[in-house]
């Protein structure tokens, strides 16, 4: 979220001369969700196999306790599905906010901050 909005105040010139030359709102949300969207199944895609070492490393290395192979073996593919589009879910959801307030901003305002 922190990015989104740092790269939105970065491109606000950009966005003035988009919008200036007939990009409309609709187009600045879109265009702005889908450069977040990319962000979420690249943290997907990296994130979920991490997750799955780093669980079996930990249950693997815990020496007090004893943990039986139904209690290691807990990832499925449904799970696995879910959790990538869970990931590209709460960027796009993210992403909203700033992308319509984005959207809103007047090309005069956007180009006399400059």
């Amino acid at each position: 979220f922190n990015t989104l909005l740092l790269t939105i105040r970065e491109r606000r010139r950009d966005l003035g001369m988009l919008k200036s030359i007939g990009m409309t709102p609709r187009q600045v949300v879109a265009m702005t969700v889908v450069s977040v969207a990319w962000q979420g199944v690249a943290s997907g895609i990296i994130g979920i196999p991490v997750g799955m070492v780093a669980h079996r490393l930990i249950t693997e290395n815990v020496g007090t306790i004893v943990f039986p192979e139904e209690m290691l073996d807990i990832w499925s593919a449904p799970l696995l599905v879910g959790l990538a589009l869970a990931g590209v879910a709460i960027a796009v959801l993210g992403a909203l906010v700033p992308a319509r307030s984005a959207a809103r901003l007047s090309i005069a305002e956007v180009l006399h901050n400059e």
